[in-house]
């Protein structure tokens, strides 16, 4: 009789697990726990996880201000830095810090992934009204006015808050559960920023394509590159800095647009800082591995140094408010 008494809870508890189950398993294959925990600290957020049930939180947590103080980091850097995640990954380096820190100066890395451009990265600085002295731009596809995938949703989309809101609810959990028993979380490739400084902190090691050498690409889209300088001029006019203390960079990968930075940058008639290093290597395809981004950084530093510490030391800027920041 007992038993015939408990069919109904078992039964109950058979249906709660057929239902729980698929969840629990979308969650670890798909979903945020199927990257690591190991890069949250006190100061850090994940910024992005790879797989498809996740993906990037880091534009949402921008754009709608998810996460304490970021904006007001960003806002109040005297150096700030513009691009895509190359440019994240070039200057999240130990040398990056050691040169801002003598003397001690606000820097922030402001880029985000899926070489996002001016169609995401104008509106916010308009919305931020950063401070910054010195702007340090990536230019690799930066001056561009196609609206990325990502960047195009937390602009467009009605439910963009909503998920991005969802996104943060679940670091709630990932930490906890992820750092007290690692062993039921994957290894799927992701990264996490650093509040104070914006810099990326890569974990996990699943989907990278592995190691590949730093070369040129060859030249494409050349009938785009007018259109690319004019964009730039329109957007360089608008920062309320002299143009000397806007220094134009590309981080180096294993199909570098150099060709093409090259002549934006001859047609802004700025100068195009690239330290000529031999050697390094992406983690990815696409991206400098740690000690090449620290020896890019630093040589990057060495040559663009006199050029900021000038300007951090005139900060000569003009009354145009950020505000008028568009991406047209």
């Amino acid at each position: 009789m007992r038993i015939l008494a408990l069919r109904p809870v078992l039964y109950i508890l058979i249906i709660l697990c057929g239902i729980i189950g698929p969840f629990v398993f979308k969650l670890r294959a798909n979903g945020i726990f199927a990257c690591p925990a190991d890069g949250y600290t006190g100061n850090r957020y994940l910024a992005y996880c790879q797989v498809t049930g996740y993906g990037d939180y880091d534009h949402g947590a921008f754009w709608f201000g998810l996460e304490p103080d970021i904006e007001r980091f960003a806002a109040e850097a005297d150096v700030l830095f513009l691009g895509s995640s190359r440019m994240q990954f070039a200057f999240s380096s130990q040398a990056t810090h050691k040169w801002f820190s003598s003397p001690p100066t606000r820097y922030y890395l402001m880029g985000f992934s899926f070489t996002e451009n001016i169609s995401f990265s104008a509106p916010l600085l308009s919305k931020l009204r950063p401070q910054a002295k010195v702007y340090i731009i990536n230019v690799d596809r930066f001056f561009e006015d196609k609206e990325t995938e990502v960047g195009k949703a937390i602009l467009r989309e009605n439910n963009a808050l909503a998920r991005s809101k969802e996104k943060r609810f679940w670091q709630i959990l990932h930490e906890p559960v992820c750092t007290t028993l690692s062993m039921l979380c994957g290894k799927e490739a992701s990264f996490f920023r650093a509040r104070e400084t914006g810099m990326w902190h890569l974990k996990g090691i699943r989907l990278w394509e592995g190691s590949k050498d730093v070369a040129d690409g060859p030249v494409s889209d050349a009938d785009s590159w007018k259109h690319f300088a004019a964009l730039g001029t329109q957007f360089l006019s608008q920062l309320p800095v002299d143009r000397r203390c806007v220094l134009l960079t590309i981080a180096p990968y294993n199909a570098t647009k150099m060709a093409e930075a090259t002549a934006i940058a001859n047609a802004l008639n700025m100068d195009l800082l690239v330290p000529p290093l031999e050697g390094l290597q992406t983690f990815d395809g696409s991206h400098l591995d740690r000690p090449s981004a620290e020896r890019w950084s630093q040589a990057f530093l060495k040559m663009a140094g006199p050029r900021i510490r000038e300007c951090l030391g005139e900060a000569r800027t003009s009354s145009r408010p950020m505000n008028e920041l568009s991406q047209s």
